[in-house]
């Protein structure tokens, strides 16, 4: 077993998820089996209870694991599925230990960070290893070198480098090399001193990814090839990127890959980047445009939507238009003026009140005005409210989860979730079978598949003691449950495309195979664009979310 173990220096936000995604793909590409885990510094659990301000999106696994975003990125540029094992917090690694200590597990010795901690650490990187099958690990560590949160994981990757043997490690650590102004050059002293810091706590970098805004020259690569003891090919350049999908296609360029590779004693083929240059080929000959209303109430933090705008790029892609998305706060008092100038209307998942009614008017806007509409999660209960609503004339129909005094709680807790008292990991997780009813658009859109298989995120249903008078009003149920008692999937079928799904398609949308239902629905609004005359996108105008 190989491990490549990621870490990051100066400044958070540099990249590493990306940079370990990457590497990923290049390995892939050479026919290397490879798996992804990533190391959280905090101490919650998991990210499933923190809020989108601090954590972003939560990225929700086939096992039903509440994760960072970043395997999310893992997965869609590996096509790897991924599990609870490839994201560890120190939340989960102390709640191990502290159990094993109430349970005697230690013979009433003294708990320590080093090595019952690291030990706890070190077993979860070699779990992920051994369940994957993998020969590669990659293992990002969350923070920065020199915060006290992360060490723990520093000091479990550095000894781990010596139970397994140096030759099977290799550390990449990812850096900022700024560009003053003033003075007109590329400054090293933060990575000097971000190496510097991590040969403190016993770790020498073999690879070294060095962001900037423009190319380093070869006297700046050879002065940190120099300080960091490695050879100047180790130097890869990280240059900002028009879009992230050709990062791997820069870093190849960079021999980024090849470095590592013979660091770690391996001798693959060459690599096969053929999807992949074509997608990036794709993404530049974009020749349209279709612009996108996200209806939310976390549209300032667009990390929060992460996986629902990269399906919707994904989608773009597939039909050659480049993307604009609308972020459109759902309290927005004009939200029908801006929604009457996007091709598509997209109301995403959430939890809570604020901004509920307005989703309600979106998705109002988008039946009554025939704009594609596509609903998840939340976005299926807020279509079936308003539907509820404005067509059965259920006056003050609404989910009980806003309204607990609703007389028509068409959205509602079943009996089985009622008596949970604890918040975090005890919705409705990871991947169900979907049974899909025939001759819908849904089905269609899934090849006419019967069954699909997607991955849930969610407490609240729709009523099923009131799901009976929606249908005869014309709402079609085309995704239900193997026992046909949970609504997976509405639509309406006299609409150009309304549809909506109680899972969460985003996650498993690739770059180069778009998730059906927002292949569908981007097809649907890309129509609509063509028949209003939209203007063709600008020169070299990119996808963007």
């Amino acid at each position: 077993m190989k491990y490549v173990f990621v870490t990051g220096g100066v400044v958070s936000g540099l990249g590493k998820g990306i940079s370990a995604a990457s590497l990923g793909t290049l390995l892939k590409a050479r026919g290397i089996k490879v798996s992804l885990q990533k190391c959280d510094p905090y101490l919650n659990v998991d990210p499933g209870t923190m809020s989108p301000f601090q954590h972003g999106e939560v990225f929700v696994t086939d096992d039903g694991a509440e994760t960072d975003l970043d395997l999310g990125h893992y997965e869609r540029f590996t096509d790897e599925s991924l599990s609870r094992i490839s994201n560890v917090t120190t939340g989960a690694v102390y709640e191990a230990v502290i159990r094993r200590e109430r349970r005697g597990d230690f013979l009433g010795g003294t708990v320590q960070v080093i090595p019952h901690v690291t030990d706890e650490i070190k077993a979860r990187i070699r779990q992920a290893a051994a369940s994957s099958g993998a020969e590669v690990v990659i293992v990002e560590i969350g923070g920065t070198v020199g915060d006290i949160e992360s060490l723990p994981f520093l000091e479990a990757i550095r000894q781990l480098r010596n139970d397994v043997g140096r030759e099977h490690v290799c550390f990449v650590h990812v850096t900022l090399v700024p560009y003053l102004d003033s003075v007109g050059e590329l400054k090293t002293k933060t990575t000097q001193h971000s190496v510097n810091e991590l040969r403190r706590i016993g770790i020498e970098p073999d690879v070294l990814v060095l962001r900037s805004d423009r190319a380093l020259t070869d006297d700046i690569r050879d002065k940190i090839a120099l300080y960091g003891g490695i050879p100047p090919e180790a130097v890869i350049s990280a240059v900002d990127a028009g879009d992230i999908y050709e990062v791997p296609l820069n870093l190849e360029a960079e021999g980024f890959a090849r470095v590592v590779c013979r660091r770690l004693g391996l001798t693959p083929p060459p690599p096969d980047l053929t999807d992949w240059r074509r997608l990036v080929e794709r993404i530049h000959g974009c020749e349209g445009r279709v612009r996108i209303a996200l209806v939310g109430k976390y549209v300032q933090l667009r990390d929060a939507y992460l996986s629902v705008a990269e399906a919707l790029k994904h989608a773009a892609i597939h039909h050659g238009v480049a993307l604009e998305i609308a972020w459109i706060d759902a309290e927005d008092p004009d939200l029908e003026e801006a929604l009457s100038r996007v091709d598509g209307v997209l109301v995403p998942g959430g939890f809570g009140g604020r901004g509920i009614e307005g989703k309600i008017r979106a998705a109002r806007f988008a039946r009554e005005n025939r704009v594609p509409y596509l609903g998840v999660c939340l976005g299926m209960q807020v279509a079936v409210i308003e539907f509820a609503r404005h067509v059965c004339g259920m006056d003050g129909a609404n989910s009980s989860e806003f309204d607990p005094e609703t007389p028509f709680p068409v959205i509602d807790l079943l009996p089985e979730q009622r008596a949970i008292e604890e918040r975090g990991g005890t919705m409705r997780l990871g991947a169900d079978p979907v049974h899909l009813a025939e001759g819908t658009r849904t089905r269609t859109a899934y090849d006419d598949q019967p069954v699909i298989y997607e991955r849930h995120r969610h407490r609240y249903e729709v009523n099923p003691a009131l799901r009976e008078e929606i249908e005869r009003a014309g709402l079609v149920v085309s995704g239900r449950s193997p026992n046909g008692r949970l609504v997976e999937v509405i639509e309406l079928p006299d609409h150009p495309w309304f549809c909506a799904s109680q899972f969460h398609p985003e996650f498993k949308s690739r770059p180069t195979r778009p998730q059906p239902l927002f292949r569908e629905f981007v097809g649907a609004a890309v129509a609509r664009a063509a028949a209003a005359g939209a203007a063709p996108a600008r020169e070299g105008a990119p996808v963007t979310g």
